[in-house]
């Protein structure tokens, strides 16, 4: 049997297994023509459509190259890193090796086209980002994240600058999920659900998504500045630790608010010989660099955390005073007081240690005996643990105080300070030698020992530190 002819516009109808449910095929009620159509002789691809040649073969075609002819699919140049589309190209992007992002054309034209294809079915990995350019997606000021495998986007220029580039075509895309926070800057790291920036020098944090309260739009911080020098003289007081102040941890929420732009960030460098730290900055949040330990009779200097007093000679007339924490003052405070000398014959000829955000610096050991004028320096203040970038990394010690022997050239019996846990110098002892405060822990310096060993040098200041941490996905 050649043919099969229904007539009356009935139906070809095929029953299910149990024949409780059926599914037809009927002619309209009037055709202009006869028509025949010829199906595939294959399946197609995933989520393909059946279009027609106007002679009636049907076939399976990607929606894609559907949209428009005027793309043109760079088919010999599969995108492996970042790049700039170009208007009318459509691009097939392999993010296999690592995350991609596609600069999309500026300034674009209105009915401007440009086409995305996951190459290699990894972008549910490693994420194809379109970074708008200046220009909205979707009617928002921010890049769009493509985060689903074998996804194909079309987008076409507005000439309506409030909506910008809009999708045409959103083949395997799931335009529902929460909006998050995106940005660029700083060496990025990811824990959990969670992306971290850490800048250990000055730059740049932008925000090229704000996102939402469905997904995220806060982030945490941590904030340190440069830790303060010891002093450069005869048993010198240890420097304070860089002001440190951290929102972490809140909700994905609950933390500050952000805006898509750019956020200039300061990471302040450690205080050279006898010098505070300079101060770290993110948006609205300053810690102030650490106080620097005081000279031999002399307090230590003000900052994040204060730096310790210098020793003393035995005149019961000289004393070398705290330097203060927490200034200028924040809540909840960004460092603590060092740690103060006063005169013998009941007093300490050490110097004292620089506060840190655990704690005070020590005074320097009580010396009671005139007969033995030798003194040891005081300890750093405690650092604090946080963390904000995954693991618990303990910043912010004080410095040790440097010691005193009035014993000529030989070394007396008077130790240096001990560094603060948490990135403090050692304060100089019977070498003669202190220690510096740890880089981008914002640490104190150890303050100068005995003023003849050889060698015999100052601990300076750590530098600091800015960590940033947001939600980016479920």
């Amino acid at each position: 049997m050649a043919n099969v002819r229904i007539r009356d516009q009935g139906k070809l109808t095929l029953k299910d297994s149990d024949n409780s449910n059926e599914v037809s095929l009927q002619s309209p009620s009037t055709v202009s023509d006869n028509q025949d159509f010829i199906v595939p002789n294959a399946d197609g691809s995933a989520n393909n459509i059946i279009t027609t040649n106007a002679s009636g073969t049907l076939s399976f075609t990607d929606i894609n190259t559907l949209v428009t002819g005027d793309i043109n699919w760079q088919t010999g140049d599969i995108k492996t890193g970042d790049f700039t589309a170009v208007a009318g190209k459509g691009y097939f992007v392999n993010t296999t090796g690592g995350a991609i992002t596609a600069t999309m054309p500026n300034p674009p034209s209105a009915g401007n086209i440009v086409a995305f294809k996951d190459y290699a079915g990894t972008f549910g990995t490693n994420n194809l980002t379109i970074d708008r350019n200046g220009h909205n997606i979707q009617g928002i000021p921010q890049d769009s994240e493509i985060t689903t495998n074998r996804a194909s986007v079309v987008l076409v220029y507005n000439a309506d600058a409030v909506s910008g580039w809009l999708y045409t075509v959103e083949n395997n895309v799931n335009l529902l999920q929460p909006d998050y926070v995106a940005a660029t800057g700083g060496t990025i790291t990811t824990s959990g659900d969670f992306k971290i920036h850490t800048f250990t020098s000055s730059g740049t944090f932008t925000v090229t998504a704000p996102g939402t309260s469905d997904g995220s739009n806060t982030v945490d911080y941590l904030v340190i500045a440069g830790g303060g020098s010891g002093y450069d003289s005869v048993a010198g007081g240890g420097g304070g630790a860089g002001g440190y102040r951290e929102s972490f941890p809140n909700p994905a929420t609950g933390g500050t608010p952000v805006t898509a732009q750019a956020y200039p960030i300061t990471v302040g460098s450690g205080g050279a010989a006898s010098a505070n730290g300079a101060s770290s900055v993110f948006s609205s949040i300053t810690s102030t660099g650490g106080g620097a330990g005081g000279n031999y009779n002399s307090g230590g200097s003000n900052g994040g955390s204060g730096g310790g007093g210098g020793g003393t000679d035995g005149n019961s007339s000289s004393a070398g005073p705290a330097g203060a924490g927490n200034t200028p003052p924040v809540s909840p405070p960004q460092g603590n007081n060092g740690g103060a000398t006063i005169a013998f014959p009941v007093g300490q000829l050490g110097g004292s240690g620089g506060g840190g955000i655990g704690g005070a610096g020590s005074n320097s050991p009580t010396v009671t005996s005139p007969s033995s004028l030798q003194g040891s320096g005081g300890n750093g203040g405690n650092g604090t643990a946080s963390s904000i970038n995954a693991s618990p990394v303990t910043r912010a010690g004080g410095g040790g105080g440097g010691n005193r022997s009035y014993n000529g050239p030989h070394p007396g019996p008077g130790t240096g300070g001990t560094a603060g846990p948490g990135g403090g110098g050692k304060g100089g002892g019977t070498d003669g030698t202190s220690t510096n405060g740890t880089a981008n822990t914002g640490g104190g310096g150890g303050g100068k020992g005995f003023g003849s060993f050889s060698p015999n040098v100052v601990g300076t200041g750590g530098s600091g530190l800015v960590i940033i941490r947001y939600k980016y996905q479920n």
